[in-house]
């Protein structure tokens, strides 16, 4: 089908070991992969087949249903193909691939109300796995398991550590996947002595019963001490941070992590941290800045974004090297005196819930398209010690009544779950601040309103 090196492939199949092949193979034929989650609404996998403009798109005949009825590209059914495919030869393709080329593209939540599609390099690629399989341990004898989604990031290094390790790689459907007694059983089954999950993962999941765990990789958002100290009894827990844009990884503990006061480690392997104040000069250790990235793992840009690319990938300052950049990641942190960071929080709306990254100025925007709403605010609240829930505000559109139940099937058609809010609450008007902008401290946590809304356990 043509694909050679800059060509980029949709791989839309469920997980298994087609989704392994299937990457490995686009990055044979010179190409780059895309992975589209089946579960996504239809809505969301159209926008991105449009806006990656893909050539060829890679799936199951079964998934063709849940897939926009015109599709802009070539697909390629893995079971109607099959004989067409088994044609072809088993030699190597004669291709040649640069360092600097595409090896694949993640779509992340973006703050005007559409996703942005992140264009990442062999050359990070091959970095961060290489990285991840020392960073995390593995040899021969390890057995890990593939739990993100591979429309996430954290999914590449689970897949190319491992296998780059001489490793095991365990798959499994989804509803295996699931916190408690599920995951434990898989973990437990399955042998695994090495898993990367999130910390609200973590927060669920009885660490008793699994005695092959021995590592431990908590990311995707900040680590509470008491989770930290949880995990990290009789294991190795190390906690990593990165963001999509730095090829999945920016940071780890060389160590166990500490649980009176968890960190997120050291520079990556061939990666640049640095913390800076609003004029981007160095900020001494223990002085709250803004994180920077530099290094070999910085993506091109967002695809066909060149604005939002440069806004984010700024000159590097102090680098003598013709075209260095630095990215900005909008992460508020500190050095400490050994030499680790601390992260603090966010500077801008962009939150992390359960592991998923979500721009709240997308799901406002979302929120705004609907006709009965006039005004939307998002925000994530944490009214319940441990439990962070994305709760949504809303003023009606004049002479509107607003069906909360009809508004949260709408985002449902439109947005990922993790993007759609869990509770609703409508005003007659947002609360401001003497300068005229929406005063999010005096938001209140919304009541419950009827069966559907939001509803608080019952049992620790």
């Amino acid at each position: 089908l043509h694909v050679g090196p800059e060509v980029l492939v949709g791989l839309c199949v469920e997980r298994s070991a087609q989704l392994v092949v299937g990457m490995l193979a686009i990055l044979k034929a010179g190409g780059a992969f895309l992975c589209l989650d089946p579960s996504l609404p239809s809505a969301r996998l159209a926008l991105m087949l449009e806006d990656s403009a893909l050539q060829v798109l890679v799936t199951h005949e079964a998934l063709l249903h849940q897939l926009p009825a015109s599709l802009p590209c070539v697909p390629c059914c893995l079971e109607a193909d099959a004989a067409a495919i088994s044609h072809q030869p088993t030699t190597p393709p004669g291709v040649d691939v640069f360092p600097s080329q595409l090896a694949y593209a993640i779509y992340t939540s973006g703050s005007t109300g559409r996703p942005k599609g992140t264009l990442l390099s062999h050359r990070g690629l091959t970095n961060s796995a290489l990285a991840a399989a020392q960073a995390h341990r593995l040899s021969a004898s390890s057995r890990v398991l593939q739990f993100a989604s591979p429309a996430f990031d954290a999914a590449i290094l689970e897949i190319f550590a491992p296998l780059l390790a001489g490793a095991t790689l365990l798959l499994a459907p989804r509803e295996r996947l699931l916190p408690d007694a599920p995951l434990r059983t898989l973990l437990r089954e399955g042998h695994i002595t090495t898993v990367t999950l999130t910390p609200s993962v973590l927060a669920q999941l009885s660490h008793e019963e699994l005695p092959l765990l021995r590592t431990v990789i908590s990311a995707g958002e900040a680590l509470p001490a008491e989770v930290a100290r949880r995990w990290s009894q009789g294991r190795t827990l190390l906690n990593a941070y990165g963001p999509t844009e730095a090829t999945v990884c920016a940071s780890i503990t060389p160590q166990s992590v500490s649980p009176s006061e968890p960190s997120i480690g050291k520079p990556w392997p061939n990666t640049q941290l640095y913390v800076l104040d609003a004029h981007l000069r160095p900020v001494p250790v223990g002085v709250p800045g803004e994180l920077f990235i530099g290094g070999v793992g910085l993506a091109r840009g967002y695809l066909r974004r060149p604005e939002l690319t440069a806004e984010r990938f700024i000159p590097h300052p102090f680098s003598t090297e013709p075209g260095a950049r630095l990215y900005r990641t909008g992460d508020l942190v500190r050095w400490r005196a050994n030499g680790e960071v601390e992260y603090l929080g966010r500077t801008d709306s962009q939150v992390k819930l359960r592991g998923f990254r979500i721009e709240l100025g997308e799901v406002e925007s979302s929120l705004e398209e609907h006709a009965s709403v006039l005004q939307a605010v998002a925000m994530v609240r944490e009214d319940v010690p441990g439990l962070r829930r994305l709760v949504a505000y809303l003023v009606p559109a004049p002479g509107e009544a607003l069906d909360t139940a009809a508004l949260r099937a709408s985002l449902q058609q439109r947005l990922p779950d993790y993007m759609v809010p869990s509770a609703f609450a409508v005003l007659q008007a947002l609360p401001l601040t003497s300068s005229g902008k929406v005063d999010r401290k005096a938001l209140t946590a919304p009541q419950a309103s009827s069966s559907s809304e939001f509803v608080a356990p019952r049992t620790p």
